[in-house]
């Protein structure tokens, strides 16, 4: 695990996206995290919770892993022998309805700088059907929806990208791209390098360590918007019994917590585990967060 929440008071004239901006947090994470603050009228003074502690994804921590639920990107810089692993973490867009984000194993192949567009046949033909048509090349500039910096993927049509509309960040409306806020993409094209691997995963269910404590970290499902949705509980308690390594036991981990993760879905870590069980599992150095 790395990070920690945050509880921060909302000036006059912020919404929850003006704070999650701040914070480097997406818009479905913020708003998940925070049911009952108005999203667009949070009101001076309102405490809100800006969910910056994370669980990381099951994935070997090196270049770029995304999981598509939490709608975030993590990428794990290489480090030199005996330093401790670094890691940069950004919100992302992913793709909607029948334009799915692939789950992939694949690397960056190109970077590009001041991207051109050339929209593909299929969106073309969906902006003109909405009375919105689209030139065959988008020139770079303000009105390029990729921004100002892009990562092409070893799958072609799919990029890690910027944009023009920055509140749209965290939110499933991309044509499958990963979408980051300006300054995010500007940082992430700077540091990574042509070859780096890049795991897309889905993992609505996270589970992690800190100080001997189990921690869960609960997401919506892929694909599914809003926390009114039910989790399968299954993969949930079984993710939570391999993390200890021992069958289910009240004694052990606090099930009733297990169970309000799975039903508030705020994406926020929760401890589930009783008392400290550092005797079942080595608890690995903390990496740094940026």
């Amino acid at each position: 695990m790395v990070g920690e929440v945050k509880i921060v008071s909302a000036r006059a004239s912020d919404t929850l996206p003006d704070i999650a901006r701040r914070y480097k947090v997406g818009y479905e994470e913020i708003r998940l995290a925070n049911p009952g603050v108005d999203t667009w009228l949070p009101g001076e003074g309102t405490e809100v919770a800006v969910p910056v502690q994370f669980v990381l994804p099951d994935a070997p921590h090196e270049g770029i892993v995304v999981n598509v639920p939490e709608m975030r990107l993590y990428y794990f810089p290489k480090t030199r022998p005996g330093e401790p692993q670094r890691v940069f973490t950004y919100p992302v867009s992913v793709g909607r309805g029948s334009w799915e984000t692939p789950l992939v194993l694949t690397k960056v192949v190109r970077k590009d700088k001041n991207p051109a567009w050339r929209p593909p046949a299929s969106i073309r033909a969906e902006h003109a059907a909405n009375g919105d048509p689209l030139p065959k090349l988008v020139p770079p500039g303000p009105g390029n929806p990729l921004g100002d910096y892009a990562l092409r993927l070893g799958v072609s049509g799919y990029l890690i990208h910027g944009t023009n509309k920055p509140y749209g960040i965290g939110m499933r409306v991309t044509h499958g791209c990963l979408r980051l806020y300006p300054e995010d993409i500007n940082a992430l094209f700077h540091m990574v390098s042509v070859g780096i691997p890049v795991r897309i995963v889905n993992q609505p269910v996270k589970v992690g360590w800190l100080d001997g404590r189990l921690y869960l970290e609960v997401h919506p499902p892929f694909g599914e918007s809003g926390s009114d949705k039910p989790v399968n509980l299954t993969p949930l308690v079984n993710a939570v019994i391999e993390a200890t390594g021992r069958p289910p036991s009240k004694g052990l981990i606090d099930w009733d917590a297990v169970y309000a993760a799975a039903r508030r879905t705020t994406g926020i870590p929760a401890e589930v585990s009783h008392t400290p069980i550092a005797s079942l599992r080595t608890n690995p150095t903390p990496g740094r967060t940026d």
